[in-house]
């Protein structure tokens, strides 16, 4: 982060939806995604689906524009008033997608219905901020964001390698993780590791 540059990070309810799409921007996987990817449920195509229905999706899930909003599905970062980075933080259930997916389960026991354990599945910035560390300061916030709602736990499912595309790096680079103090549990695959957490 630059010298003197303000950072402030707020629950995604608290942001203006504008503020949302100015993160996602309009190229691009984040642009395309709009963080459905572990939201959509088993039945649903995401290629199917058009980025219009995501968008809204996104609305509906953040309740962006309604601070008064008891749940929300994530985190906005704004350094200097001007909207940068997305963290994307609930109970695990709520990403439906987190269920059938092997990365979370392999060589564990866990209830996968479990609402006290809470997952991290996307965590970026914007291209022009990216490498200043703002990744870290998501993760950061979401660690107090859980807590503070009572969660038990905090997981994250990241890549263990930089060299990976940029679909694949929304789920964040282990060495994040490790920085805000996460431990990992797992390598299910040569690529991915279960990170966590416990309060």
């Amino acid at each position: 982060m630059a010298d003197g540059a303000v950072l402030e990070i707020r629950p995604a309810n608290e942001a203006a939806c504008e503020d949302l799409q100015v993160v996602f921007g309009t190229r691009g996987q984040g642009a395309r995604c709009q963080c459905q990817r572990y939201k959509l449920l088993p039945r649903e195509n995401f290629a199917e689906q058009p980025v219009e229905e995501r968008m809204a999706r996104l609305r509906a899930q953040t309740d962006c524009g309604n601070p008064e909003a008891i749940v929300t599905s994530g985190l906005v970062a704004y350094l200097d008033g001007e909207p940068v980075g997305w963290c994307a933080v609930e109970p695990r259930p709520e990403f439906p997608g987190l269920r059938h997916s092997q990365v979370p389960w392999a060589g564990r026991e866990e209830d996968r219905g479990d609402p006290s354990v809470w997952a991290i599945t996307c965590v970026f910035a914007r291209a022009r901020f990216r490498r200043q560390g703002l990744g870290t300061e998501l993760v950061l916030a979401a660690v107090e964001f859980a807590r503070a709602r009572g969660a038990a736990a905090l997981e994250a499912y990241p890549m263990t390698t930089k060299a990976a595309i940029d679909e694949e790096l929304h789920v964040g680079t282990i060495g994040t993780y490790l920085d805000a103090g996460f431990t990992e549990v797992t390598r299910p695959t040569k690529r991915r590791a279960v990170v966590r957490i416990d309060f």
